[in-house]
């Protein structure tokens, strides 16, 4: 049976993982705020390095309310819209509707479980460089792979059967037995590159072609993995020089965290920082120098 997709954030990662389901012939219903009258003139463009595509005529919507009830609600806004989800999201589901949080950070799903009883959800984790550029516009630099895991689902062939239509779609997607393991896994990355290109106001390639910033990133991951390994998460300290290895690989990015600081936007602070540093600490481990760029960023924010 074919599945109705929902996509509530059409930006880097909406854009471009709802639209290779839709390029692929997938059902997908889009929610659009500021790009909603450019895309239902225009379509949806994407520009990837496994292929630019154009989606003439895509299913806009202007707000959930607008939308039908859905199988699956992909959900991709930044997490500083998160207060909004419940009322988002409640007009799109029905008694099996599954929820997929495709954002960064930690307690997510427990957050959203507590305001939705009764809804499947399940989390998300893109290894991706994608950047939204204009409106109805998206620029996907590299990678792209998709892992999947369960919150608190019912009815496991329903995410068995999303991964299947990513992986039809063209997309490298997992799913994951374990989502805390997944999710920890990515704040590795996340943590030191989201906040060191604002804090120093550059890139990913420029923070490694640098020893002291190189090395720097290096520890903050190490000082991640010893705290997901205190909540219980057993993360290998080889992961660090693997992500290290990779982004010394990856072409030049600024994550999606700078562009926010670029463009005066809220940063995504409290899910990739502030939760995981209070979650380490309930466990008995002090990450200081995570807690350090949380205060710097933070002071950022608050003084632009």
């Amino acid at each position: 049976m074919a599945i109705r997709y929902g996509v509530i954030g059409t930006g880097a990662l909406g854009g471009f993982y709802g639209g290779m389901l839709a390029k692929a012939g997938q059902q997908v219903h889009f929610l659009f705020r500021s790009d909603f009258e450019h895309v239902r003139k225009h379509g949806l463009r994407v520009d990837s390095v496994s292929g630019n595509f154009h989606l003439p005529e895509v299913n806009a919507h202007h707000t959930s309310q607008q939308m039908p009830v859905c199988d699956v609600v992909l959900v991709c806004l930044k997490t500083t819209g998160n207060h909004l989800l419940p009322e988002m999201i409640r007009p799109l589901l029905h008694s099996e509707s599954l929820v997929v949080l495709l954002q960064n950070g930690l307690g997510l799903e427990e957050e959203l479980s507590a305001q939705l009883p009764g809804v499947q959800i399940a989390g998300g984790l893109a290894f991706i460089c994608s950047n939204k550029i204009g409106p109805g516009h998206i620029h996907h630099l590299d990678y792209g792979k998709l892992i999947l895991g369960s919150h608190n689902v019912s009815d496991p062939e329903i995410l068995k059967k999303v991964v299947n239509d990513f992986q039809s779609s063209g997309i490298h997607a997992d799913l994951s037995p374990d989502l805390r393991f997944a999710r920890w896994q990515k704040l590795v990355w996340n943590i030191p590159f989201n906040g060191m290109t604002v804090v120093l106001n550059t890139t990913t390639d420029r923070l490694m072609a640098d020893e002291n910033t190189r090395e720097l990133s290096r520890e903050l991951m190490l000082e991640v993995i010893h705290g997901a390994n205190h909540c219980g998460v057993p993360l290998k300290e080889s992961l660090a020089q693997q992500m290290i290895d990779m982004t010394i690989k990856m072409k030049p990015y600024a994550p999606s965290m700078k562009l926010d600081f670029d463009f005066r936007r809220p940063m995504e602070i409290e899910y990739i920082y502030s939760k995981p540093i209070e979650t380490a600490r309930k466990a008995g481990f002090e990450m200081s120098k995570v807690s350090m760029l949380e205060k710097q960023l933070r002071f950022i924010q608050e003084n632009w």
